[in-house]
C-alpha cells in the first residue's frame, strides 16, 4: 500500500463559504501530515478588471482579502498547522489563457505543492465566487492529488 508524502497543502480561495469549507479540509490533511498550508485567495474578474482599469481600490481588495486570510491563519493556529497565503488574478484582460483553474495549477507548481484542496461548484453562484468553474478543470489537470469539498 502506498502512503502520501504530503509537506504542503494548497487551497486555493475566495472568500466564499465554500473555500471556506476547503481550508478546513486542508488544515485537517495537513495536521495528519504534519504539513503547511498554502491559501491562494482568487481574485475574480469583476475586481481583476477593476483593479487593472483603476475603478477598483487595491488597499479596499488588500482588506477584504487580508480579513479572510485571517480567519484561516486563526483556524490553522488553533490546530498546529503552518499557514503562507498569496493572492492571485483568477482573470487577465491581456492573457486568454489565464482562468482561475490554470492559475490555481500554477500556484501549486511554484509552491510546489504535493496536495490540493479545491471547492466544488457553489450553490449560490454569487459573482465573487471565482473558483465555481475551477474545480473541474483542477481535476482533470492537476499533478497532484486533489480533494473537491
Amino acid at each position: 500500500m502506498a502512503t502520501l508524502d504530503i509537506d504542503l497543502v494548497l487551497a486555493p480561495v475566495d472568500g466564499s463559504d465554500e473555500s471556506q469549507q476547503a481550508v478546513e479540509h486542508a488544515i485537517a490533511i495537513a495536521e495528519e501530515y504534519d504539513a503547511t498550508v498554502h491559501a491562494v485567495y482568487v481574485l475574480g474578474e469583476d475586481v481583476a478588471r477593476g483593479i487593472e482599469t483603476g475603478a477598483v481600490d487595491e488597499s479596499v481588495v488588500a482588506t477584504d482579502t487580508e480579513s479572510f486570510t485571517e480567519t484561516v491563519f486563526d483556524r490553522a493556529d488553533e490546530r498546529g498547522v503552518s499557514v503562507t497565503t498569496s493572492i492571485a488574478y483568477g482573470f487577465s484582460t491581456k492573457v486568454k489563457t489565464t482562468h482561475p483553474g490554470s492559475v490555481i495549477l500554477d500556484t501549486a507548481e511554484e509552491v510546489d505543492a504535493d496536495f490540493l484542496v479545491v471547492p466544488r461548484e457553489p450553490v449560490s453562484g454569487d459573482p465573487g465566487e471565482v473558483l465555481e468553474k475551477a474545480a473541474e478543470y483542477v481535476l482533470l489537470y492537476a499533478s497532484q492529488p486533489v480533494l473537491s469539498v
